[in-house]
């Protein structure tokens, strides 16, 4: 069934989403994007999911896209004759892209746990988590040009706001693969830890999150995702709303008792 293609754990209010084709080092299919849309849709609008932590079976991450379907769109695109072809396959990667990338329309953050290699598309769909905790022994790559390829998948668009825009071309123009430890140095990762360790570190800063209000930490993600294209004023005058409606809530006023008695808060949700 193509569900098993990502497999769907739940620990209280984070929840565990695993790309789940190790024999294939979890190679990106059609088959496995519209089973991810799938859960991510299941997850979107359920209030009680606090964070989702996203994660590879087996050694990999993620190989990247499926080779098979690359070479038939790259035989598609070379066939053509008249341009239709090539239009053909312009819609069929950005509805592939769509598949993965819904990610994004979480309203609590995410976390992927790179538990072993990220290349091409497989690092963008890490690249489009708010957050990475990473094995240092991981190799991420966006080999796309070595491939003959234009980079896909949001990769010139994510890299240079984690790493800058000088670092993001060397790295697009080459596609020279960079370790766990290096990816923490230069922004790409938030934390290089040992192999064994990045499922639980990761979980581990899930459940932090999560013990937060969160209705601040929805909040929070609009607020970072419109800066992407958002002028200061426009964020100051959002931040001004969004600060308006938290006032309001029993968390907030939660929060605020907690910090006056010195204690943890208890957070409902309200």
């Amino acid at each position: 069934m193509s569900e098993d293609l990502v497999k769907r754990s739940r620990d209280g209010s984070v929840v565990t989403l695993t790309l789940n084709d190790p024999a294939r080092r979890n190679a990106m299919t059609e088959s496995m994007g519209e089973a991810f849309r799938d859960r991510i849709e299941a997850l979107r609008d359920d209030e009680t999911v606090r964070a989702v932590v996203l994660t590879g079976a087996g050694r990999a991450f993620s190989a990247g896209g499926d080779l098979d379907m690359i070479d038939a769109r790259a035989r598609a695109a070379a066939a053509d004759r008249d341009g239709s072809g090539r239009a053909a396959v312009r819609d069929q990667m950005r509805s592939f892209y769509d598949l993965f990338l819904s990610l994004r329309e979480l309203p609590c953050p995410s976390l992927a746990a790179v538990n072993g290699h990220a290349v091409g598309a497989g690092m963008c769909l890490a690249l489009a988590c708010d957050l990475r905790i990473v094995a240092r022994e991981a190799k991420f790559a966006l080999n796309f040009a070595r491939l003959g390829l234009h980079p896909g998948m949001g990769a010139t668009w994510t890299l240079p706001r984690l790493v800058g825009p000088a670092l993001a071309a060397e790295l697009l123009y080459t596609g020279e693969p960079v370790d766990g430890e290096r990816a923490e140095r230069i922004g790409l990762a938030n934390r290089a830890v040992p192999q064994p360790e990045v499922l639980a570190t990761a979980r581990a800063l899930a459940e932090a999150i999560a013990r937060a209000a969160p209705g601040a930490i929805r909040g929070v993600k609009r607020a970072l995702r419109r800066t992407e294209d958002s002028s200061l004023e426009a964020q100051l005058d959002f931040e001004a709303a969004r600060q308006s409606e938290d006032f309001g809530t029993a968390d907030a006023r939660e929060g605020i008792a907690a910090a006056r008695e010195g204690r943890a808060p208890r957070f409902g949700g309200a």
